[in-house]
């Protein structure tokens, strides 16, 4: 029975080959219509619901954390642990600097020296205590920003498989950028690299269920490659994305970052409080470092971070201790950005947290009266329209930064002395002989032409 059903099957396919080859003699061949493949969306699944408490730019409060150096424990678990005084704080968006694996090959410890861009360093913790930190910072209204290092890799990254997305000299050895021997740079010529990292940031705002990033030498990647990754981003339609650029460039407000660096307020600020600079210096800066900003961008200032933390000292070593970093950051607070406070600057650290970040870590018991003074200047900031969003007006000298700031239904007057003596100071006639309320007490006051204010103190007025 087998052998004479396999007898009939053979001729049979015979005399069918032989038939489709007489008509191929006398037809062309025909066209074989493949569809396109489906585009399958890979991006991993959304993690929980996407945080709808993401501030509008111009009202934030960023707070840095280094998890090396913000808890004897040194992890994600640390954080976590502190929310709840991060949010008394004031603070509206917690920016987390680097979580991924770091590498090891040719490496100097930098959390800068990504492994792999879409794993968590096991140092912190796992991604569950990285989800479990973001969950409770927006269970308590703050957002969440991780950092982004887009320029490099470290040389045992697995994209080092792909030697072209990496700049290489004319003998085709891969290079460093700025001397930074630990890492390697990447090439924004590469198509397929960028794909990749733009998918690689994806991942996190889905994964993790992120609001956005701090792009870490936002000047190191071309324009057009943010312009290509923020758009992308901003394609995610469930989440609003906060945007930072690690950079002074006013250019990069167009590629679509909500905000750029305050490098030069920063080093003009230093120079005022221990050069004796003018304090009207700050005026020219509030115009450069905003030529060509929108009505939501907005420039990060700050008395510190991990980067001048290490290499300049603390912000208590460079304005003037205590008081006159109290005074200095009100100029940062209110007069015109957003503030940036490190880890440890509002319980006045006296020691620098230095690079890697391994050493001592913060000391949360200390200067608790510098807690309650940081928490007062932040609560009049998020409580005044007029100063997140109001119209400046200066009023400065060489040692005294005084402006008003004026919203369509408050005007407050702020009056800080940066130096080390009293000043006397002459009030503009907007301002003389009016009555105005303290901005913290809401006592009445009654100002006249003249003002003497203490040795690095400041007075705020609203009305």
């Amino acid at each position: 029975m087998k052998s004479k059903n396999k007898s009939i099957s053979f001729w049979l396919n015979v005399i069918f080959l032989s038939t489709l080859s007489a008509l191929g003699a006398c037809k062309e061949e025909p066209v074989v219509i493949v569809n396109p493949p489906v585009a399958v969306n890979t991006d991993p699944a959304q993690y929980e619901t996407p945080f709808t408490g993401v501030p509008d730019a111009r009202d934030a409060t960023i707070y840095q954390v280094n998890m090396r150096s913000f808890s004897s424990t040194r992890n994600f678990q640390g954080v976590t642990a502190r929310l709840d005084s991060i949010k008394a704080l004031g603070v509206s968006v917690i920016y987390l600097m680097p979580i991924y694996p770091v590498g090891t090959l040719k490496s100097v410890n930098s959390p800068y020296c990504v492994k792999d861009y879409k794993a968590v360093n096991t140092e912190f913790g796992t991604l569950v205590d990285l989800r479990k930190l973001i969950d409770g910072a927006h269970t308590r209204g703050m957002s969440v920003i991780l950092d982004w290092v887009a320029n490099h890799t470290s040389w045992d990254n697995a994209w080092m498989s792909n030697k072209a997305w990496y700049a290489q000299n004319s003998a085709g050895v891969i290079q460093s950028p700025n001397g930074w021997t630990d890492v390697a740079q990447l090439n924004f010529s590469n198509a397929d690299m960028r794909k990749t990292m733009i998918k690689a940031m994806k991942y996190w705002v889905y994964t993790a269920n992120c609001d956005g990033f701090r792009c870490d030498y936002a000047d190191g990647p071309p324009a057009d490659f943010w312009k290509q990754a923020i758009d992308t981003l901003r394609n995610i339609k469930t989440h609003k994305l906060l945007m930072l650029a690690e950079s002074d460039n006013s250019t990069l407000f167009t590629t679509g970052f909500n905000y750029t660096f305050g490098f030069n307020f920063y080093g003009q600020f230093k120079s005022i409080i221990n050069n004796n600079q003018p304090v009207t210096n700050i005026d020219n800066l509030n115009t450069s470092e905003y030529a060509g900003a929108g009505t939501n961008n907005m420039v990060i200032r700050y008395l510190t971070n991990h980067d001048v933390n290490g290499s300049d000292g603390t912000a208590l070593d460079l304005f003037g201790g205590k008081t006159g970093s109290m005074a200095a950051f009100v100029v940062v607070a209110y007069m015109k950005g957003v503030p940036m406070i490190y880890n440890g600057q509002e319980v006045g650290t006296t020691y620098r947290l230095s690079f890697p970040f391994t050493g001592t870590p913060v000391n949360w018991n200390q200067n608790q009266s510098m807690v309650e003074e940081y928490k007062k200047i932040i609560a009049f900031r998020n409580s005044s329209v007029a100063i997140r969003r109001g119209t400046l007006t200066s009023y400065s000298n060489p040692n005294i930064c005084a402006f008003t700031k004026t919203s369509d239904t408050e005007t407050v007057f702020v009056v800080c002395n940066l130096r080390n003596s009293y000043g006397s100071f002459t009030l503009p006639e907007t301002v003389a002989g009016t009555t105005w309320n303290d901005a913290f007490t809401g006592t009445p006051i009654a100002l006249s032409s003249q003002l003497t204010i203490a040795p690095y103190s400041y007075q705020v007025f609203k009305k």
